[in-house]
């Protein structure tokens, strides 16, 4: 049987394990998937030791992502881009592929729900990993514009420069952000994992017809009924179909065969998978 895990530390909160074994089960396909506690300054030990012991393919998650981006031998140009790697494949002549399924994921859930990214003005909270993985996803759907806004001004534009020549990307702090039509705005930040709001102003809610919080929950997290109490008519989206579609898209890098997602994102949503 096919070796696969998802590694990161914490690691026992992941639901990885079965939503691909779902997918597995679907496809008519049977794997080996389990979830690894990876020691912090372990990170490359731990994989190296899966993968000599069979292992066919990884997921990655907080906080090793980047070392996972150090340690393939070859990237995508998502990846690359991306600067983070969440799929490890090995191939057949033992050399690791690196790959980030982030940015699909997400991309494929706002499709799914049928939300137009083409032409539309995009406003990204947060600077960090979790944006610069979506970025050139959704670049390649063509928005009008990507703005993205962060406490550290720096950290923003920074991140909008490693897209120049890909699209119109721009980055401001909270204070200076321009009071513009934002139709998508996107909440990268953990602040739902602690409870709190991002800094952001109503102000930009105005003309908000789909605020996302990429963080899994089970239902309505702070951030979308915050955005709900200034805007009755925006679509709100937690991450439950980013975390699904991420890992579709991975299983296909493994095993060239894309799984269904809608039905398990419902059976997520609906506390069926456990």
């Amino acid at each position: 049987m096919d070796k696969y895990a998802v590694f990161g530390n914490p690691i026992k909160h992941s639901k990885s394990p079965i939503i691909h074994q779902q997918f597995a089960k679907s496809l008519g396909e049977q794997i080996d998937y389990r979830a690894i506690l990876a020691p912090i300054d372990g990170f490359e030990k731990t994989v190296a030791a899966f993968f000599e012991q069979g292992g066919k393919g990884a997921n990655v998650t907080v906080p090793f992502k980047e070392q996972a981006f150090a340690l393939a031998d070859e990237l995508t140009p998502v990846a690359k881009l991306a600067g983070a790697v969440n799929t490890l494949k090995k191939r057949d002549d033992g050399s690791l592929l690196g790959d980030n399924t982030d940015g699909t994921g997400f991309v494929n859930d706002l499709l799914t729900n049928k939300i137009t990214i083409t032409g539309k003005r995009l406003l990204i909270i947060g600077a960090g990993g979790a944006a610069r993985g979506v970025i050139l996803p959704l670049l390649e759907q063509n928005p009008a514009e990507i703005v993205i806004v962060n406490r550290t001004v720096h950290k923003a534009q920074t991140l909008a420069k490693l897209f120049t020549g890909h699209g119109n990307v721009s980055g401001y702090g909270f204070d200076d952000l321009p009071f513009t039509d934002y139709h998508l705005v996107i909440n990268s930040t953990s602040s739902s994992m602690n409870n709190e709001l991002p800094a952001l102003s109503e102000k930009h809610l105005s003309t908000c017809e789909m605020a996302y919080d990429m963080f899994y929950a089970t239902q309505n997290t702070l951030f979308m009924n915050w955005v709900s109490e200034h805007n009755k008519a925006a679509k709100l989206l937690d991450g439950s179909g980013m975390l699904v579609g991420q890992a579709a898209q991975a299983y296909y890098v493994w095993r060239n065969k894309m799984p269904e997602i809608v039905p398990v994102i419902t059976a997520l949503k609906q506390g069926v998978l456990k």
